[in-house]
């Protein structure tokens, strides 16, 4: 007659916990420290806000009236668009240039499942510049910088 083996839990508690702890320290790793955030505000979406220049707010100013519906305030998404403060559009990952050509020709939906953007014929390329711009130092600030992309 065989006997039941029982299986002790608390090493497997154990490895659990330690397990946990790996991701939640790799994952806090990706966010932006209280000392790279120093002299900011945060916002109510915990975005950080630096002090922004007059001719960077003319930027923001551009992306709330053109952008802000879909890409959200602060560039956080909505559910008709993607967060932009989101590391997947780092520099690296998604160019100064791909803003230009997703404005000028629309964007097929790749990262996420918003559906396509249309082109915003209304938005001229200076302007695209200005959102560029304000985008970038939202980003910096926020601890969203240039990571080489690999395939």
């Amino acid at each position: 007659m065989k006997m039941k083996k029982e299986i002790n839990w608390s090493k497997y508690l154990v490895i659990g916990f330690f397990a946990v702890g790996i991701i939640a320290m790799t994952l806090n790793s990706f966010l932006p420290g209280k000392d790279d955030i120093k002299d900011l505000e945060l916002n109510d979406n915990g975005i950080a806000l630096p002090s922004f220049s007059k001719e960077v707010m003319v930027g923001k100013q551009l992306f709330d009236m053109n952008c802000v519906a879909c890409h959200g305030r602060n560039a956080t998404g909505t559910e008709q668009g993607p967060p932009l403060m989101h590391k997947i559009y780092n520099p690296g990952h998604h160019s100064d240039r791909a803003f230009y050509l997703a404005v000028q020709n629309g964007a097929k939906q790749h990262h996420w499942p918003f559906g396509d953007m249309p082109p915003q014929p209304q938005v001229s390329s200076e302007q695209v510049s200005r959102i560029i711009r304000y985008v970038r130092e939202l980003q910096e600030a926020n601890g969203i910088a240039y990571q080489q992309h690999q395939m």
